[in-house]
């Protein structure tokens, strides 16, 4: 069984891969590898969402390090990319964040980031990954003296906050400005509401009461209905949904319509060309990143680079082409103008500074950006098929779903999560209806075939 994902490591609490055994083996991996490529003692930090399954995983993971000879860090409940941050102005060797972002609460996973607050390679994921699968590692394990401590930082939450506002203007307030902030009853429950407060907006929060088992529950930005019915009822300018760990951010507008990933690239992309700061006039998107947004950049003279799903991938090529902005639909968003993953904070901040630098709500600015309507399906592998077999499947498909693609006039996009066991369909057209009747097709020929 593979282990790293499209984000680390993901399943269900105490079933395997998450159990506590892998995740003590997790650490004692790492800092080994650390120990081999640094000549002091190695220091990790640590921080983790809400789940109340964060808990066993940091134990584990501190329990693993400091068995081999590691120093721990341990920030409590944090965004992830605030451990990015973190890992980078506290000098420390590594980070690992104990979330599965968007997943629902049973679900817990381990992402690791690197010294420069960059996620690990591939190549170093599948060093690590072999350790993990070899039964007698580690061979031999350092003396009483040499073992590890951990310590808590108290003000890491602060540090994060102080950063996110130093990447607005200095003196730039949110002064007039009155938000909704749905965090999902996540990581970032403190920390955007109290954000956006210090920089003086009227701020109302829903969802910011975790409890262990209620992140991500019909609330945030996988279930952003709620923060609509918010928005217009409080008549607010902007809403804010973050998922689990906050590395994501959905909008909403002061009309209660849903602002997605694929909006916002394009309002900052155009705000970044504008100040000419936009390296090479380029953006870095995913396959999923709509058609008519990809138009709408290539009439303003900017250009859309596509990547496979997941914002790694978008990393990835954004280092690889020099380019500094990139993102999801999802609301995964990077700029590598202030941080190395997708922040939710900064894309939030960076949001209302547009709309206020430029006296303009949500709606005015994203009138002109036409979308191709896209219907989406979520299909779940039987658990008795593995990754490698559905990928199988799904290239067998190949030809009828060339013959279904000359019936529309758009695209069809057929994927494995990297996070979930769900195959995921993708029809963009211009007529839904044409749309649904060959994603109906689509579906019957994939449950056919997963029989």
């Amino acid at each position: 069984m593979k282990l790293f994902g499209t984000d680390g490591i993901r399943g269900t609490i105490n079933q395997y891969p998450m159990i506590p055994e892998l995740c003590m083996k997790a650490g004692m991996s790492l800092c080994f590898l650390l120990k081999q490529r640094i000549s002091h003692k190695p220091k990790i930090l640590i921080g983790k969402d809400t789940r109340i399954s964060g808990y066993v995983i940091e134990s584990a993971l501190t329990a693993g390090i400091t068995s081999m000879g590691g120093d721990v860090y341990l920030v409590g409940p944090i965004p992830t990319p605030a451990v990015a941050f973190l890992v980078k102005s506290m000098r420390q060797d590594a980070g690992v964040v104990i979330s599965a972002s968007h997943n629902p609460f049973p679900d817990n996973g381990i992402k690791i980031f690197s010294f420069d607050g960059f996620k690990l390679s591939e190549d170093i994921e599948n060093t690590i990954e072999k350790l993990l699968n070899e039964p007698d590692f580690p061979q031999s394990r350092p003396q009483a003296e040499v073992l590890g401590k951990a310590f808590r930082i108290e003000d890491a939450v602060g540090r994060y906050i102080e950063f996110v506002k130093s990447t607005l203007p200095k003196n730039f307030t949110f002064e007039g400005l009155k938000v909704v902030i749905d965090p999902a009853n996540g990581a970032a429950y403190k920390i955007t509401p109290t954000l956006f407060k210090e920089l003086g907006a009227e701020v109302i929060t829903i969802n910011d009461k975790p409890d262990g088992l209620n992140i991500n529950k019909e609330c945030g930005a996988l279930y952003p209905e709620g923060l609509v019915k918010k928005v217009k009822e409080t008549q607010s300018h902007l809403g804010i949904a973050h998922d689990g760990d906050a590395d994501r951010t959905i909008l909403v507008d002061e009309k209660g319509n849903i602002i997605d990933g694929d909006f916002i690239l394009s309002l900052w992309a155009m705000n970044l060309k504008k100040e000419k700061k936009l390296k090479k006039n380029t953006v870095v998107a995913t396959v999923m990143t709509n058609s008519g947004v990809e138009n709408y950049l290539k009439k303003h003279g900017i250009k859309l680079v596509r990547t496979q799903v997941g914002d790694k991938y978008v990393v990835e090529e954004m280092l690889k082409g020099g380019y500094n902005l990139g993102g999801e639909q999802s609301g995964h968003i990077v700029c590598l103008d202030y941080s190395c993953t997708g922040d939710g904070a900064i894309t939030a901040v960076q949001m209302a500074y547009i709309m206020m630098k430029n006296g303009k709500l949500l709606s005015e600015l994203t009138k002109e950006i036409l979308r191709y309507p896209q219907l989406l399906k979520n299909i779940k592998i039987p658990e008795r098929i593995s990754k490698n077999e559905a990928i199988k499947k799904i290239e067998d498909l190949n030809c009828k779903v060339s013959k279904l693609q000359q019936k529309i006039n758009g695209r069809i996009l057929i994927r494995l999560s990297g996070t979930e066991p769900k195959i995921r369909v993708m029809v963009e057209e211009e007529d839904p209806e044409r749309a649904n009747k060959v994603l109906e097709e689509l579906e019957e020929l994939i449950k056919q075939k997963l029989c």
